[in-house]
């Protein structure tokens, strides 16, 4: 290890590790292409410091995200500690009032993929009729568009329109998904991806078939990404941090 990625001292080790994951979160998604030039958010809770949590500098591409680079800010939007960069208020606004509010969403991600906001603009939403969509069953709500998301207020009524799942749609706009870690809340958010690109590849091919519910309630119990036996997405998110981690590093730094 290089002297640039050893833990700098104003990191106690606990921030460090969650830092290293959460940046390690932001090259995944660049490199995927789930990245929207400077915008969208992952957000993770500081373990240890209730109230705060870590999120990317605003102005900085995915791909710029370091472990030491990213945000410290708490509940009320003030940054904690010294930051080169500010954050994006749309990416506060709702983030804040998942963290303070649901004890599981320790890591909240919001995407603007393509598929994702494409059903999100559908009257009816995303369709239980894939694979994919079977083990998100019982976990989605969804929330109005309202318009940008940088009104405080509306942060309260996206966290009422949640319900407690771990799955909102913003209608017209794309998802928002929370995880007891940053890998849950991946596996979840892939499952969002694959369930949105074979919906749309497939309802134009004719009438989808739907899954019986009680097959969906399975599904739900059987999948990896959520079955704490099998690390709850950890392996899926580890094999995706190793590449990574061939390609660039840096993120550590």
């Amino acid at each position: 290890m290089t002297a640039a990625f050893i833990r700098p001292a104003r990191f106690a080790e606990p921030e460090w590790e969650a830092r290293i994951k959460l940046a390690a979160a932001y090259r995944i998604f660049a490199h995927r292409g789930w990245e929207e030039l400077i915008y969208n958010h992952i957000s993770l809770r500081v373990p240890g410091e209730p109230g705060h949590f870590l999120i990317n500098p605003f102005g900085l591409h995915y791909s710029e995200v370091t472990a030491s680079n990213l945000v410290k800010v708490d509940i009320k939007g003030q940054i904690i500690g010294p930051s080169d960069w500010p954050i994006n208020p749309a990416g506060f606004t709702f983030h804040s009032a998942i963290h303070e509010r649901v004890p599981d969403a320790h890591c909240v991600m919001h995407i603007h993929t393509t598929p994702t906001m494409a059903v999100c603009c559908l009257e009816d939403g995303l369709s239980y009729s894939n694979f994919y969509a079977a083990q998100l069953w019982g976990q989605v709500a969804y929330h109005d568009f309202e318009g940008i998301t940088v009104h405080m207020d509306e942060g309260e009524r996206i966290l009422a329109s949640s319900g407690g799942k771990p799955v909102l749609l913003l209608r017209n706009h794309g998802p928002v998904v929370m995880g007891r870690t940053v890998a849950e809340a991946f596996g979840r958010l892939w499952l969002v991806q694959r369930a949105c690109e074979v919906q749309l590849a497939s309802q134009g091919a004719g009438a989808l078939r739907p899954i019986p519910v009680p097959v969906m309630e399975k599904c739900v119990r059987d999948s990896l990404n959520f079955n704490p036996n099998y690390g709850a997405g950890e392996d899926g998110f580890a094999a995706l941090q190793r590449l990574v981690e061939r390609i660039d590093p840096g993120y550590r730094a």
